[in-house]
């Protein structure tokens, strides 16, 4: 019963997440839904001892009325791996 309200709540945008920012990596990270902001705030210690042991940084954390579209949203450029030099072939046109 306590999962459907969860998923009502979040549906029309009610639903309380934590919302912990990284400096780095800089990153948003979204943890929810939750029923109230108390049932948030008791889960956002072990959300940010698992971030601290992972080695981000710069942590802020706060508790709100979200409805994110993604989970982790990555503020910085990510670098994709350079692809290798395409191989010239001579005589082909």
């Amino acid at each position: 019963m306590k999962e459907l309200l969860i998923n009502i709540l979040h549906l029309v945008g009610l639903a309380c997440w934590v919302e912990i920012r990284t400096d780095q990596p800089q990153c948003t990270y979204y943890f929810g839904p939750f029923l109230s902001q108390k049932d948030a705030n008791l889960a956002k210690v072990g959300y940010i001892e698992d971030l601290e042991a992972e080695g981000a940084q710069g942590l802020q954390a706060r508790v709100g009325r979200y409805k994110p579209s993604e989970l982790t949203i990555f503020d910085e450029p990510i670098e994709l791996p350079k692809s290798p030099p395409k191989p010239a072939f001579s005589g082909q046109m």
